[in-house]
């Protein structure tokens, strides 16, 4: 399930918080050397880009406002399979976060019920969307180490 590049559908996906659950995307990022963490980041459709530095597609950083964030375009082919997202989706490099393995298999262990693997990212643009969270002032050092 936690191969690097893979887009995986949870629903419901419930968050680390415990406040909530909903239907949700993640894109695993990186795997930690000992296989016991995820890097991973969850997509979303929310537009938190000014207006004036709106993008279709690619990397934005604002280092002025602290904001880094890769912009997915609805019909920009994403996975292998040929699969776009439903809507412009934005990835915010302040969101990404450690997910534990162990965790997430207990409480999603059947694929198919759940959750669904829901494609493996071109490499392309995994490559871009890693080097624009990599390069980026916003992400946590200890994750810009891990997608080093």
């Amino acid at each position: 399930m936690f191969e690097e590049g893979n887009i995986i559908y949870f629903d419901p996906f419930y968050f680390k918080n415990g406040n909530s659950a909903k239907s949700k995307y993640l894109i695993v990022l990186k795997r930690t050397a000992d296989g016991k963490n995820v890097l991973a980041t969850l997509p979303t459709r929310k537009d938190s880009v000014p207006e004036k530095d709106t993008i279709e597609q690619g990397c934005v950083e604002l280092p002025e406002i602290n904001l880094n964030c890769y912009v997915i375009s609805s019909k920009k082919v994403i996975t292998t399979c040929k699969k776009c997202f439903p809507f412009k989706t934005h990835i915010y490099g302040h969101q990404i976060d450690l997910y534990e393995s162990e965790l997430m298999n207990e409480i999603y262990p059947l694929e198919g019920t759940d959750y669904e693997i829901w494609g493996k990212m071109d490499e392309k643009l995994f490559a871009e969307l890693i080097e624009c969270l990599r390069t980026s002032r916003t992400v946590k050092t200890k994750f810009i180490k891990l997608l080093a």
